[in-house]
C-alpha cells in the first residue's frame, strides 16, 4: 500500500513553480526601459487629437474661429499678460500690489488662483503679441503632461501592454472635462495633472518610499492650483484605500493558496516520511504572512484581514495624512492669502445645486456631446468597455474586481448627491460648472480598466458582457436632448474596434493592428469631441473679440500716453475683456476675479460704476469726475487716447482733504461723487428733464437694457441685477434748450447735468492741498505733503484690507485708503502685505520642521531595525 502510494505521488505532474513578484529594482528596470517610449507616445497622441479637433473646427490658431470665450478671455488671457509683464519688469506693480487693475488691487491671491502654475512662466518665452498664442500652447502642453504623468503611474501599478497604457494615459487626458471645460479654464488642467501625481504619491506611501519627494510633490500640486488640488487629493485618498483593500486581499488570497499547496505537499512527503518539518513550516510561515491565525486565506483570529494587517492599514493611512498635511504646509505661503482673499471677496452668487437627470449623465459619458450643466464624464469607449468587461472576468478573484467597481459607481453617485457634491467643491456650489471634479471620475475609470491588465486581457465572454453593458448605457442615454447622433456612431464604431484589437493575437503584424485600432479609437473620439465642443462653446458662452491688429494699436497708443504715477491711463470702452488694464495697459477701474474686494466693488457701485457677473467683473467708468478723483489723465475713448485739457491737469495719486468726517454714501451717484470731492458739480435737469445748455447730461439707470438718447447721439445700456449694473453714462453737451432724453424702460433713472467750470475749480482747491511728490513701490506708497496742511489724506485707491500706514491701522474715506495728517507732517507712507502673509508663511515653515522630523525619525527607524554595523577585526 506505501508502495503504491509512493507510485501514485511521484506519477502526478509537477507543480508549475510560482512566478516570484518583481523585486522594486525589477519594477524600475522594466520603467525604464519602456517608460521613455510609453510616456512620449501617450503625450503625442493627446496633442495630436487636441490640435486635430482644433483645426477640424477651424479654431485659433489652426483658423478664423476665435477661443475667447468667458474666463478665458476674462481673466486667464490678461492674467498670464500681466504675468508677462511681471517676469519682464513692465508692470506697474509686483507680487503683492498691482496698480494697474481696479484702481490698486491685491495681486497676491490672483497670482495663487491663477498664475502659480510652474507651467504660467513659459508666457514670458513667447512675444507679448502673441499672448493667446502662449496661453494656448501651455494649455495643450499640460493637457500631454497629465496623459504622461497617467501613463506612468498605470505602467508603476501593474503589468500591461506599454501601448495600451499610452491609450489609456491619453484617454485620461483626453476626457470629456478636459476637452469641454478645462480648456478655456487652463489653470484647472493643473489638477487634471495633480490626479495621477498624487496616486504616485500614494503608492510611495503604501511601500515607505520617497519621503522627502511624496510632500513637495503635494505641494507643488497644491500650488499649482488648489482648488483642483483638493480634488485630485480627495480621489488620490480613494484610490490609497481601494489599493489597501486589493492589495490586502491579493496577499491574503496567495497566502491561502499557498498555504494550500504546501499543505498538500505535507500529505505527500508525509508518506515518504521526508521533508515533513519543511512543508509545515512553509505552510506556517505563508499562512502567517496572509494575516495570521490558521485556516485558508490567514482566518483564524483576524478573519480575513489579521490584526497586524489592520495596523499596517491604519500606519500607511496615517503616514498618508502625514505626507499630505506637510504639503500642504509647504504650500501655505500662497494658500493662505488666497483664502483671506476669498474671505475678503465680494459675495458671488448662492445657488442651490441641483442634480442632473441620469439621462444626461449617461449621455455626457460618450463623444461628441456638449453642455454647461452636466458632468463631461467622456472618457474613450476603451476604457468604457475595459471597465464593463471587468465584472465579468471570473479569473480575477472578486475582492480585487468589486472594490475598484464600487470606487467607480461611488465617485459617480456622490456627484449626484447634494452633501458629497459640497464636500467636493469645498462646501460651496460653485458659480458656473457645477461638476468640476469629473476628472476625478476619469481617472478612477481609467485606474479600473488598467485593474485587468494584471491578470492578462478579457475573454470572449467578458468582452460580450462588457459590450452589453455599454450598449445598455448608450441606450439608457437616448432621451437626453445632449445625445447627437455622432456620439452614438462613434461610440459603436469604438466598441467594435477596441473589442476586435483585444481579440486579436498580440503578436506581427495583428500586434500593430489592434494598437491602431485602439489608438484610432483614442484619438478619433477625443478629436470629434474637440471639434464638437469647439462649435458648440461660442453659441453657449459669452465670447469676445480675439487679440489682434485693433487690440495692438490700442495698447501701443495708451502705452505711448502712460505717465504712471504722475496720472492713470485708463484703457477704456468698448471692452476687450474684462481685465483691460492687465491685457491692453494702462492704470483703471476694470477688474475681473474671484478676488474681486467687497470695498471695491461697493465703492465703484457708490459712484455710478457697472459691472456684470453680479459685482465680480467691473468696468471702467468713463466720467469727468471720477477722472479727477482718480488721477486719469488718459484714457481710450472713440478709437483714440483722450488726454486731460491742459487747463484741468488730473490730481495726483494722494490728496489731503480739510478735517471732518468721512462721506457717508446715499443712494445717488451723483451725489456721493460730489461727497468725496468735496464740492457741487451737478445740476438738476429743468422742466421736463433737460439741463442747462452747455452741461454735460448724464443719465443713471442701473437696471435699464436698451438704447438712450439725447438729440442725434445715442448710447446702449445693458444693466439689470442681480447680474448687471449699468454704469452711469454720458449723453453729451446739452446744445438745445428744452431738449430731454430718452431713457430706455427699467428700474430707476437718474439724470444730473455736470458743470464743468464748476469741477475745474473744485479740482484746483484739491491741487493746492495734493502731495507734491508720490513714489510709488512694489509694496506701497511715499507721499511727500506740501508744508502745514492738516486733515486727512486720502490715497486714490481702494481701502482693502492690508494697508498699513505712518505704522498703524489705515482708515477709509469714502471707501478710498486715507489716513490723518497732524499739524507738521511732511510725508505719508503706506505699505501693503496681503491678509494671510505672515501666518502663510509661519505655516510653511512648520510644515519645513514637520518635514525634516519625519525624515530624521525614519532614518532612526531604519537604523534601529538594520542594527549597528559589527566592525572589522
Amino acid at each position: 500500500m506505501s508502495h503504491a502510494t509512493r507510485t501514485r505521488g511521484s506519477a502526478q505532474p509537477a507543480l508549475p513553480p510560482t512566478a516570484p513578484a518583481p523585486t522594486a529594482a525589477a519594477r524600475a528596470a522594466r520603467l525604464t526601459a519602456e517608460g521613455p517610449r510609453s510616456l512620449l507616445l501617450a503625450a503625442l497622441l493627446t496633442v495630436l487629437a487636441v490640435c486635430g479637433g482644433d483645426a477640424a473646427a477651424r479654431v485659433f490658431p489652426f483658423g478664423p474661429r476665435h477661443r475667447a470665450v468667458n474666463d478665458l478671455a476674462n481673466q486667464f488671457v490678461p492674467f498670464h499678460a500681466h504675468l508677462w509683464d511681471l517676469l519682464r519688469g513692465r508692470a506697474d506693480g509686483g507680487l503683492l500690489l498691482d496698480w494697474q487693475a481696479g484702481w490698486g488691487t491685491s495681486f497676491l491671491p490672483d497670482y495663487g488662483t491663477y498664475l502659480s502654475s510652474p507651467f504660467a512662466p513659459l508666457v514670458a518665452l513667447f512675444p507679448r503679441g502673441d499672448i493667446e498664442y502662449a496661453v494656448y500652447g501651455i494649455t495643450v502642453l499640460k493637457t500631454a503632461v497629465a496623459a504622461a504623468a497617467m501613463t506612468y503611474l498605470l505602467r508603476r501599478l501593474g503589468p500591461g501592454t506599454w501601448w495600451w497604457a499610452s491609450a489609456l494615459g491619453a484617454s485620461y487626458a483626453l476626457c470629456g472635462w478636459s476637452l469641454a471645460e478645462g480648456t478655456y479654464n487652463p489653470m484647472w488642467l493643473d489638477g487634471l495633472i495633480a490626479f495621477p501625481l498624487l496616486c504616485l504619491v500614494g503608492e510611495w506611501v503604501r511601500e515607505g518610499r520617497r519621503p522627502l519627494l511624496g510632500p513637495l510633490v503635494v505641494a507643488v500640486c497644491w500650488v499649482a492650483n488648489f482648488y483642483t488640488a483638493y480634488m485630485a487629493t480627495i480621489g488620490a485618498a480613494l484610490v490609497l484605500v481601494v489599493r489597501l483593500l486589493t492589495a490586502r486581499a491579493g496577499t491574503a488570497d496567495a497566502a491561502g493558496e499557498a498555504a494550500g499547496e504546501a499543505a498538500s505537499g505535507l500529505a505527500r512527503d508525509s508518506a515518504t516520511g521526508a521533508g515533513a518539518g519543511s512543508a509545515a513550516g512553509a505552510a506556517g510561515e505563508v499562512s502567517s504572512a496572509g494575516g495570521g491565525g490558521a485556516g485558508p486565506a490567514g482566518r483564524g483570529d483576524g478573519g480575513r484581514f489579521g490584526t497586524g494587517a489592520r495596523l499596517a492599514v491604519v500606519r500607511t493611512l496615517l503616514r498618508a495624512g502625514l505626507t499630505t498635511g506637510i504639503g500642504v504646509a509647504l504650500a501655505a505661503p500662497v494658500l493662505v492669502p488666497v483664502f483671506l482673499g476669498s474671505r475678503h471677496a465680494h459675495p458671488g452668487l448662492v445657488r442651490e445645486f441641483d442634480p442632473a437627470p441620469a439621462t444626461d449623465v449617461l449621455a455626457r459619458l460618450l463623444p461628441v456631446t456638449y453642455s454647461f450643466s452636466t458632468p463631461a464624464a467622456f472618457v474613450s469607449t476603451a476604457v468604457l468597455l475595459l471597465v464593463a468587461a471587468l465584472l465579468f472576468r471570473r479569473e480575477i478573484p472578486g475582492r480585487e474586481r468589486w472594490p475598484w467597481a464600487g470606487l467607480c459607481a461611488a465617485v459617480l453617485a456622490s456627484m449626484q448627491w447634494g452633501p458629497t457634491h459640497l464636500l467636493w467643491h469645498a462646501f460651496a456650489t460653485p458659480n458656473g460648472s457645477p461638476y468640476r471634479q469629473t476628472f476625478v471620475l476619469s481617472g478612477v475609470l481609467v485606474l479600473t480598466a488598467w485593474t485587468g491588465f494584471a491578470h492578462g486581457r478579457p475573454g470572449r465572454r467578458a468582452l460580450l458582457g462588457g459590450a452589453a453593458v455599454v450598449a445598455a448605457l448608450s441606450l439608457g442615454s437616448l432621451p437626453s436632448s445632449f445625445l447627437t447622433s455622432w456620439a452614438l456612431v462613434l461610440t459603436a464604431a469604438g466598441l467594435a474596434a477596441v473589442a476586435a484589437a483585444l481579440l486579436l493575437p498580440r503578436r506581427g503584424r495583428y500586434g500593430v493592428l489592434a494598437a491602431l485600432l485602439v489608438i484610432g479609437t483614442v484619438v478619433g473620439q477625443a478629436a470629434a469631441t474637440t471639434a464638437y465642443a469647439d462649435r458648440e462653446r461660442p453659441a453657449r458662452l459669452d465670447d469676445y473679440p480675439p487679440w489682434g491688429a485693433g487690440q495692438q494699436r490700442r495698447a501701443d497708443a495708451l502705452a505711448e500716453a502712460d505717465g504712471w504715477p504722475a496720472y492713470r491711463t485708463d484703457p477704456g470702452l468698448p471692452r476687450v475683456a474684462g481685465n483691460d488694464p492687465l491685457l491692453l495697459g494702462g492704470q483703471g477701474a476694470a477688474y475681473y476675479s474671484s478676488h474681486t474686494p467687497a470695498v471695491l466693488t461697493g465703492t465703484l457701485t457708490a459712484l455710478g460704476g457697472g459691472w456684470t457677473s453680479r459685482g465680480r467683473n467691473l468696468l471702467s467708468l468713463d466720467n469727468p469726475v471720477t477722472d479727477a478723483l482718480f488721477g486719469v489723465g488718459a484714457r481710450w475713448r472713440d478709437g483714440t487716447v483722450v488726454r486731460a485739457e491742459p487747463s484741468a491737469p488730473p490730481l495726483p495719486l494722494v490728496t489731503v482733504r480739510p478735517p471732518g468726517p468721512a462721506p457717508a454714501y446715499g443712494r445717488s451717484p451723483f451725489r456721493n461723487q460730489e461727497l468725496l470731492l468735496g464740492a457741487r458739480v451737478y445740476e438738476a435737469p429743468g422742466a421736463g428733464g433737460a439741463c442747462r445748455v452747455g452741461t454735460e447730461v448724464f443719465l443713471w439707470a442701473p437696471d435699464a437694457t436698451g438704447p438712450a438718447r439725447l438729440g442725434g447721439y445715442e448710447t446702449r445700456l445693458l444693466g439689470g441685477r442681480p447680474k448687471r449694473l449699468a454704469a452711469l453714462t454720458s449723453l453729451g453737451v446739452q446744445q438745445r434748450e428744452g431738449t430731454a432724453p430718452r431713457v430706455p424702460p427699467g428700474g430707476r433713472a437718474e439724470i444730473a447735468c455736470l458743470d464743468h467750470d464748476r469741477l475745474r475749480a473744485a479740482v484746483a482747491g484739491l491741487r493746492a492741498r495734493a502731495a507734491t511728490r508720490i513714489d510709488v513701490r512694489d509694496d506701497g506708497l511715499t507721499a511727500t505733503l506740501p508744508p502745514g496742511v492738516t486733515g486727512t489724506a486720502v490715497v486714490a485707491a481702494p481701502r482693502i484690507a492690508g494697508w498699513r500706514c505712518e505704522g498703524g491701522r489705515a482708515g477709509a474715506y469714502g471707501g478710498l485708503l486715507a489716513v490723518g495728517v497732524r499739524p507738521g507732517t511732511t510725508t505719508v507712507s503706506c505699505r501693503f502685505r496681503p491678509p494671510g502673509v505672515r501666518a502663510g508663511q509661519a505655516a510653511g515653515a512648520a510644515g519645513v520642521l514637520l518635514l525634516a522630523a519625519s525624515l530624521w525619525l525614519g532614518a532612526r527607524g531604519r537604523r534601529r531595525v538594520e542594527g549597528p554595523v559589527p566592525l572589522s577585526p
